[in-house]
């Protein structure tokens, strides 16, 4: 089972990705925030196997989210998701430890896929 922490700060999206990713096989949500502090400690709490962090936050940002955990747990995979597709922002967010970063204005239904797939291929 592939356990997956959400952080987003808009309930309707939160919302959406709780449900995405709910109905996935294999994949359970372990916790949600909406802040940047909240999701640090949640995450370090909870031991995801996958976080789906979002740009900006209620307080904070996804980037400091990234910035406290990449490096503290090197097998958690941090997928962003952000309405700023711009490059300067994939780029900050792989260097700082993102696998990769979607565009919610396009990519969001691919977030279900990517939990799909890594929760698969813990299955096999």
């Amino acid at each position: 089972m592939k356990k997956v922490f959400l952080v987003e700060d808009s309930a309707p999206l939160l919302q959406r990705i709780r449900e995405l990713t709910g109905a996935v096989p294999n994949a359970q949500v372990v916790g949600e925030a909406t802040t940047a502090t909240g999701a640090i400690a949640g995450i370090l709490k909870a031991q995801p196997d996958i976080v789906l962090v979002d740009l900006n936050l209620a307080e904070g940002s996804g980037f400091d989210v990234l910035r406290a955990l990449h490096a503290r747990l090197p097998a958690v995979e941090f997928y962003m998701l952000s309405n700023f597709s711009e490059y300067p922002y994939r780029q900050l967010a792989e260097r700082l430890g993102a696998a990769r970063y979607f565009d919610k204005s396009r990519d969001f239904e691919r977030v279900r896929d990517l939990v799909a797939e890594r929760a698969a291929a813990l299955a096999h």
